[in-house]
Protein backbone atom coordinates (compact mmCIF):
# COMPACT_ATOMS: atom_id res chain seq x y z
CA UNK A 1 0.00 0.00 0.00
CA UNK A 2 1.67 3.21 -0.67
CA UNK A 3 0.31 6.56 0.71
CA UNK A 4 1.55 10.61 -0.08
CA UNK A 5 0.05 13.33 2.58
CA UNK A 6 -0.19 16.70 1.28
CA UNK A 7 -0.52 19.04 4.24
CA UNK A 8 0.71 22.35 5.42
CA UNK A 9 3.24 22.77 8.54
CA UNK A 10 1.75 22.57 11.71
CA UNK A 11 -1.54 21.52 9.97
CA UNK A 12 -3.94 20.00 12.75
CA UNK A 13 -5.76 18.26 10.58
CA UNK A 14 -2.50 17.13 8.87
CA UNK A 15 -1.34 15.76 12.15
CA UNK A 16 -4.98 13.87 12.87
CA UNK A 17 -4.30 11.96 9.61
CA UNK A 18 -0.94 11.73 10.10
CA UNK A 19 -1.61 9.91 13.45
CA UNK A 20 -3.96 7.21 11.83
CA UNK A 21 -1.58 6.09 9.25
CA UNK A 22 0.81 5.60 11.64
CA UNK A 23 -2.12 3.65 14.17
CA UNK A 24 -3.02 1.71 11.03
CA UNK A 25 0.89 1.25 10.42
CA UNK A 26 0.82 2.47 6.57
CA UNK A 27 4.02 3.79 5.21
CA UNK A 28 3.38 7.34 3.68
CA UNK A 29 5.27 10.07 2.52
CA UNK A 30 4.75 13.74 3.75
CA UNK A 31 4.87 16.88 1.37
CA UNK A 32 4.42 19.64 3.52
CA UNK A 33 3.33 22.82 1.03
CA UNK A 34 2.81 26.46 1.75
CA UNK A 35 -0.23 27.91 3.38
CA UNK A 36 -2.85 29.71 0.78
CA UNK A 37 0.12 28.32 -2.32
CA UNK A 38 -1.26 25.12 -1.19
CA UNK A 39 -4.73 25.16 -2.90
CA UNK A 40 -3.34 25.13 -6.93
CA UNK A 41 -0.98 22.75 -5.85
CA UNK A 42 -3.53 20.42 -4.93
CA UNK A 43 -5.80 21.11 -7.79
CA UNK A 44 -2.93 20.31 -10.18
CA UNK A 45 -2.24 16.90 -8.16
CA UNK A 46 -5.94 16.05 -9.22
CA UNK A 47 -8.24 16.26 -5.81
CA UNK A 48 -11.70 17.68 -6.68
CA UNK A 49 -11.16 20.33 -4.15
CA UNK A 50 -8.22 22.57 -2.96
CA UNK A 51 -7.71 21.63 0.61
CA UNK A 52 -5.53 19.89 2.89
CA UNK A 53 -4.68 17.07 3.94
CA UNK A 54 -4.81 15.68 0.79
CA UNK A 55 -4.31 12.13 0.59
CA UNK A 56 -2.99 9.78 -2.48
CA UNK A 57 -3.88 6.01 -1.37
CA UNK A 58 -2.96 3.59 -4.03
CA UNK A 59 -3.65 5.80 -6.33
CA UNK A 60 -7.24 6.90 -4.85
CA UNK A 61 -7.54 10.64 -3.83
CA UNK A 62 -9.27 11.51 -0.74
CA UNK A 63 -9.36 14.69 0.87
CA UNK A 64 -10.54 15.57 4.80
CA UNK A 65 -9.73 14.07 7.68
CA UNK A 66 -13.11 12.64 8.39
CA UNK A 67 -13.56 11.27 5.02
CA UNK A 68 -9.95 10.00 5.14
CA UNK A 69 -10.37 7.92 8.53
CA UNK A 70 -13.38 6.10 7.11
CA UNK A 71 -10.76 5.59 3.95
CA UNK A 72 -8.47 3.55 6.45
CA UNK A 73 -10.97 1.89 8.32
CA UNK A 74 -12.50 0.32 5.23
CA UNK A 75 -9.34 -0.58 3.93
CA UNK A 76 -7.02 -1.84 6.78
CA UNK A 77 -10.06 -2.67 9.78
CA UNK A 78 -7.20 -3.58 12.14
CA UNK A 79 -6.42 -1.52 14.89
CA UNK A 80 -10.08 0.19 14.19
CA UNK A 81 -10.41 4.16 14.32
CA UNK A 82 -14.63 3.20 15.01
CA UNK A 83 -16.27 1.36 17.75
CA UNK A 84 -17.73 -1.71 16.22
CA UNK A 85 -21.30 -1.57 18.38
CA UNK A 86 -23.39 0.57 16.54
CA UNK A 87 -23.97 2.68 20.15
CA UNK A 88 -20.45 3.51 20.79
CA UNK A 89 -19.99 4.41 16.75
CA UNK A 90 -22.03 7.05 16.46
CA UNK A 91 -20.87 8.82 19.86
CA UNK A 92 -17.51 8.63 18.38
CA UNK A 93 -18.78 9.88 15.23
CA UNK A 94 -20.37 12.99 16.37
CA UNK A 95 -17.43 13.79 18.74
CA UNK A 96 -15.46 13.80 15.51
CA UNK A 97 -18.05 15.64 13.96
CA UNK A 98 -17.91 18.24 16.33
CA UNK A 99 -13.61 18.53 16.15
CA UNK A 100 -13.80 18.58 13.03
CA UNK A 101 -16.20 21.33 12.59
CA UNK A 102 -16.21 23.31 15.74
CA UNK A 103 -13.16 22.89 17.46
CA UNK A 104 -10.47 22.92 14.54
CA UNK A 105 -11.63 25.82 13.20
CA UNK A 106 -11.59 27.57 16.41
CA UNK A 107 -8.19 26.57 17.06
CA UNK A 108 -7.03 27.84 13.60
CA UNK A 109 -9.13 31.17 13.93
CA UNK A 110 -6.77 32.05 17.07
CA UNK A 111 -3.35 30.68 15.81
CA UNK A 112 -3.22 32.88 12.33
CA UNK A 113 -4.84 35.96 14.41
CA UNK A 114 -1.62 36.40 16.38
CA UNK A 115 0.97 34.81 13.30
CA UNK A 116 -0.81 37.64 11.16
CA UNK A 117 0.14 40.48 13.58
CA UNK A 118 3.81 39.10 14.32
CA UNK A 119 5.12 36.28 12.35
CA UNK A 120 8.29 35.97 14.51
CA UNK A 121 6.81 32.70 15.40
CA UNK A 122 6.30 31.01 12.56
CA UNK A 123 9.63 29.34 12.08
CA UNK A 124 8.95 27.47 15.35
CA UNK A 125 5.94 26.17 13.68
CA UNK A 126 8.12 24.88 10.87
CA UNK A 127 10.04 22.38 12.80
CA UNK A 128 10.33 19.28 11.64
CA UNK A 129 8.54 20.45 8.28
CA UNK A 130 9.54 19.05 4.99
CA UNK A 131 9.19 22.58 2.78
CA UNK A 132 11.96 21.46 0.60
CA UNK A 133 13.27 24.69 1.50
CA UNK A 134 15.60 25.81 4.36
CA UNK A 135 12.86 27.08 7.37
CA UNK A 136 14.56 30.89 7.43
CA UNK A 137 14.19 31.15 3.76
CA UNK A 138 10.64 29.91 4.82
CA UNK A 139 10.37 32.05 7.73
CA UNK A 140 11.23 35.44 6.14
CA UNK A 141 8.58 34.68 3.52
CA UNK A 142 5.80 34.16 6.25
CA UNK A 143 4.24 37.99 6.79
CA UNK A 144 2.21 38.05 3.80
CA UNK A 145 1.54 34.79 4.18
CA UNK A 146 0.18 35.25 7.47
CA UNK A 147 -2.18 37.94 6.59
CA UNK A 148 -3.47 35.81 3.68
CA UNK A 149 -3.85 33.00 5.71
CA UNK A 150 -5.80 35.07 8.50
CA UNK A 151 -8.10 36.61 5.96
CA UNK A 152 -8.99 33.41 3.92
CA UNK A 153 -9.35 31.54 7.49
CA UNK A 154 -11.27 34.36 8.67
CA UNK A 155 -9.08 35.14 11.83
CA UNK A 156 -10.09 38.94 12.47
CA UNK A 157 -10.58 39.97 15.51
CA UNK A 158 -14.15 40.23 16.11
CA UNK A 159 -14.00 36.21 15.77
CA UNK A 160 -11.14 35.88 17.61
CA UNK A 161 -12.88 37.70 20.60
CA UNK A 162 -16.26 34.86 19.80
CA UNK A 163 -13.45 31.87 19.81
CA UNK A 164 -11.42 33.44 22.98
CA UNK A 165 -15.33 33.66 24.97
CA UNK A 166 -16.32 30.00 23.53
CA UNK A 167 -13.01 28.72 24.41
CA UNK A 168 -14.06 27.59 28.76
CA UNK A 169 -17.20 25.39 26.82
CA UNK A 170 -15.23 24.03 24.21
CA UNK A 171 -12.42 22.82 26.58
CA UNK A 172 -15.36 21.91 28.91
CA UNK A 173 -16.86 19.21 26.18
CA UNK A 174 -13.39 17.95 25.40
CA UNK A 175 -13.56 16.88 29.29
CA UNK A 176 -16.85 15.64 29.41
CA UNK A 177 -16.02 13.50 26.16
CA UNK A 178 -13.03 12.12 27.99
CA UNK A 179 -15.11 11.63 31.48
CA UNK A 180 -18.09 9.72 28.89
CA UNK A 181 -15.33 7.31 27.76
CA UNK A 182 -16.04 8.21 23.79
CA UNK A 183 -12.71 9.24 23.41
CA UNK A 184 -8.96 9.14 25.87
CA UNK A 185 -9.24 5.52 26.16
CA UNK A 186 -6.29 3.12 25.85
CA UNK A 187 -6.83 2.38 22.62
CA UNK A 188 -7.20 5.93 21.04
CA UNK A 189 -10.38 5.94 17.82
CA UNK A 190 -10.75 8.29 14.87
CA UNK A 191 -12.42 11.56 17.59
CA UNK A 192 -9.37 11.01 20.03
CA UNK A 193 -6.93 12.03 16.39
CA UNK A 194 -9.23 14.49 15.66
CA UNK A 195 -9.75 16.57 18.92
CA UNK A 196 -5.83 15.50 19.90
CA UNK A 197 -4.59 17.79 17.32
CA UNK A 198 -6.49 20.91 17.79
CA UNK A 199 -6.14 20.93 21.41
CA UNK A 200 -2.26 20.71 20.94
CA UNK A 201 -2.39 23.81 18.30
CA UNK A 202 -4.32 25.64 21.37
CA UNK A 203 -1.64 24.59 23.94
CA UNK A 204 1.25 26.58 21.59
CA UNK A 205 0.08 29.65 22.16
CA UNK A 206 1.38 31.03 25.48
CA UNK A 207 -1.84 32.78 26.56
CA UNK A 208 -3.87 29.60 26.30
CA UNK A 209 -1.48 26.52 27.30
CA UNK A 210 -1.94 27.47 31.36
CA UNK A 211 -5.45 26.89 31.16
CA UNK A 212 -5.90 23.87 29.24
CA UNK A 213 -2.68 21.96 29.91
CA UNK A 214 -3.91 20.51 33.31
CA UNK A 215 -6.81 20.14 32.67
CA UNK A 216 -7.69 15.97 30.79
CA UNK A 217 -8.15 17.38 27.43
CA UNK A 218 -4.17 19.10 27.68
CA UNK A 219 -3.44 15.81 29.07
CA UNK A 220 -4.73 14.39 25.98
CA UNK A 221 -3.14 16.33 23.14
CA UNK A 222 0.03 15.83 25.31
CA UNK A 223 -0.14 12.00 25.48
CA UNK A 224 -0.74 12.00 21.39
CA UNK A 225 0.48 14.79 19.87
CA UNK A 226 3.49 15.55 22.35
CA UNK A 227 5.67 16.72 19.59
CA UNK A 228 3.53 19.54 17.96
CA UNK A 229 5.62 22.45 16.89
CA UNK A 230 5.42 25.97 17.76
CA UNK A 231 5.07 28.02 20.42
CA UNK A 232 3.30 31.81 20.34
CA UNK A 233 4.44 34.17 23.20
CA UNK A 234 1.57 35.86 25.15
CA UNK A 235 -0.34 38.51 23.12
CA UNK A 236 -3.94 38.22 22.86
CA UNK A 237 -5.52 41.60 25.22
CA UNK A 238 -6.41 40.96 28.78
CA UNK A 239 -9.61 41.86 28.03
CA UNK A 240 -10.16 39.19 25.45
CA UNK A 241 -8.59 36.63 27.93
CA UNK A 242 -11.22 38.05 30.82
CA UNK A 243 -13.74 34.59 29.77
CA UNK A 244 -10.71 31.90 30.30
CA UNK A 245 -11.06 32.56 33.83
CA UNK A 246 -13.31 29.74 33.82
CA UNK A 247 -11.48 27.81 32.58
CA UNK A 248 -9.07 26.52 35.06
Amino acid sequence: MKARLFTIPASHPGWTVRLMLERKGIPYTRIDLVKIVSMPVVRALGFPGSTVPALILDGKRIQGSRAIAHELDALVPEPPLFPADPAERKRVEKAETWGDEVLQGVARRLAWNLLAKDSGSVRSYLEGSRLGVPHAVAARTAPPIAKLAARFDRADDAHAIADLAALPELIDRVDGYIADGVIGGDEPNAADFQIAPSVALLMTLDDLRPHISERPAGALATRLVPDFPGRTPPAFPSHWLAPLGGVT
